[in-house]
């Protein structure tokens, strides 16, 4: 079987195990390729070892994002400015029961 290369962000099933990973980092100076798989586990391996593996090329599952708990806002930079869809509605006038980050004795 022809060796796979590593390819960052790109999915891999692991023929032995039958899991799925992607490869999040490939150091070409130190020849290690970073691995997480869908649990969220890290692995390193070195070339040798990603040589001996049965790889095939996978396309990416379609809940991928639930193991690492991220959702549609993650890729939202916190620092760039929240513009409301409406900034008149009659929604954003009503101040909260609570105030969070604020405690009453």
């Amino acid at each position: 079987m022809k060796m796979l290369s590593p390819d960052v962000g790109g999915w891999y099933k692991d023929l032995q195990s039958n899991m799925l990973f992607e490869v999040v980092a490939w150091d070409p100076s130190s020849l290690t390729i970073e691995a997480q798989y869908l649990d969220g586990e890290v692995t390193e391996y070195d070339l040798d070892a990603w040589r001996q593996l049965l790889l095939q090329r996978a396309e990416a599952p379609e809940d991928w994002r639930s193991a690492y708990e991220l959702d549609d806002e993650d890729g939202l930079d916190p620092d760039l400015p929240f513009h409301p869809e409406d900034w008149n509605s009659p929604i954003n006038s009503i101040e909260p029961d609570a105030m969070y980050g604020v405690e009453e004795f």
